[in-house]
């Protein structure tokens, strides 16, 4: 404890060199914290609209996920009803939802234009798309409702369709027929994406399924009660469908992959430049310091203290000035944080989307421990090595320092 007590007044020598050593740790913690914490978030985020989007765990023939379809529905899966209920039976699923994809065409009469549509479950699928479905006129399709769909915004835009409006949905059936139905649109959605908007179709399982002429379902999008639980369940779920294959939301996310490993990248970078630095400035204070005692040194060693007593003083001082920078950088990343949640900022639409949303930093435990034991560790050893040198000088020549 007099080792530290001792180093404390030795940081108050230099109040100055001391402050501003203090204020860059402070200011490369809270960068990091920021930087990791605004990442965090967006992986968040994503992974949730993902797993909102096609459920955690995907159910379907290995022949769904391989292989291009001759005809619509010919890798899709028969029994879905039967197939649904042995899902349930496992006590981390929360809802399984049936999905029919197909593409084909929609007209108004006038004009017709490509359509990805997809069948769906429409009370359970919208409830737990939740925010991630923007209803931008009319209502959400419901699930006693038949021969009416929802449209994307750009494509009711380019078909001047709007609630009420009667079209008509053309595609092949599974033998290869072509089959039209009549319909009527309910609302109109945006996904936030403008080239998803510009073809999607939803509709309920029943019309898809009679337009299609079959009874068969494209895939099961198994919803859980937890997103931790996805891995587990999968090894559980191959286990137990051993003629069928399972993906997770992870497999199909293309773009939560995309953006991951470009955040990833962009802010390792930004944390190992920001290290580098911090370890720079306290280097440098250290040396200043080092070398302003040099002859102070020398008389301690005459008087007998040891060369490891002094290293280890020298590292105390680096590790009170990188704390007390770490525990600042803290403390602003904190208040940074809170205010964001005050006083909310909405980010730009980025790339490839029509909609902003609203800039959070996350709180994560583990990262503030891991930033603030990296600082701290920098600090100390940085300090301990520009210290060792002079330290080992003689005794005479540090004396004689001038």
């Amino acid at each position: 404890m007099k080792w530290l007590k001792f180093a404390w007044h030795n940081t108050l020598r230099n109040p100055r060199r001391s402050a501003v050593t203090v204020s860059i740790a402070a200011l490369g913690t809270a960068a990091i914290l920021l930087a990791g914490g605004f990442a965090l978030f967006t992986y968040r985020g994503l992974a949730e609209m993902s797993a909102r989007a096609t459920g955690h765990l995907i159910v379907a023939r290995a022949e769904q996920f391989s292989r291009d379809e001759d005809t619509p529905l010919q890798h899709g899966l028969d029994g879905a009803e039967a197939l649904k209920q042995q899902l349930l039976v496992d006590d981390a699923v929360r809802q399984v939802l049936p999905r029919v994809e197909f593409s084909g065409l929609i007209s108004n009469g006038d004009k017709s234009t490509v359509m990805m549509a997809t069948g769906i479950d429409p009370d359970a699928e919208f409830a737990i798309k939740g925010p991630f479905l923007q209803v931008k006129a009319g209502k959400v399709l419901s699930s006693d409702q038949r021969l009416h769909v929802m449209l994307g915004e750009a494509l009711a835009r380019s078909l001047k369709a709007t609630p009420g409006s009667s079209l008509t949905l053309l595609a092949s059936t599974t033998e290869g027929a072509l089959n039209a139905l009549d319909v009527t649109v309910t609302g109109v959605v945006s996904t936030g994406i403008p080239e998803m908007d510009k073809r999607l179709v939803y509709t309920d399982v029943a019309t898809a399924q009679k337009l299609l002429v079959t009874q068969r379902v494209s895939s099961l999008g198994v919803f859980l009660n937890r997103m931790d639980a996805t891995d587990a369940t999968q090894a559980r779920l191959r286990a137990r469908l051993p003629q069928l294959a399972v993906q997770t939301w992870v497999d199909q996310a293309t773009f939560y992959r995309s953006v991951k490993d470009l955040y990833n990248r962009i802010f390792g970078a930004l944390g190992l430049i920001i290290g580098v630095i911090v370890v720079f400035v306290v280097t440098n204070a250290m040396a200043m310091a080092v070398i302003e005692r040099t002859r102070e040194i020398g008389t301690l060693r005459a008087l007998g203290t040891l060369p490891g007593q002094l290293v280890r003083s020298f590292a105390l001082e680096g590790l009170l000035l990188g704390g007390m920078g770490a525990l600042a950088g803290v403390l602003v990343s904190l208040g940074i944080t809170v205010a964001l949640l005050v006083f909310p900022v909405q980010m730009p639409p980025p790339p490839g989307r029509s909609s902003g949303y609203p800039l959070q930093i996350a709180f994560d435990g583990p990262l503030y421990a891991l930033t603030l034991a990296a600082m701290l560790l920098l600090a100390t050893l940085a300090s301990a090595l520009v210290a060792r040198r002079t330290v080992a000088r003689p005794i005479v020549d540090a004396l004689a320092h001038t």
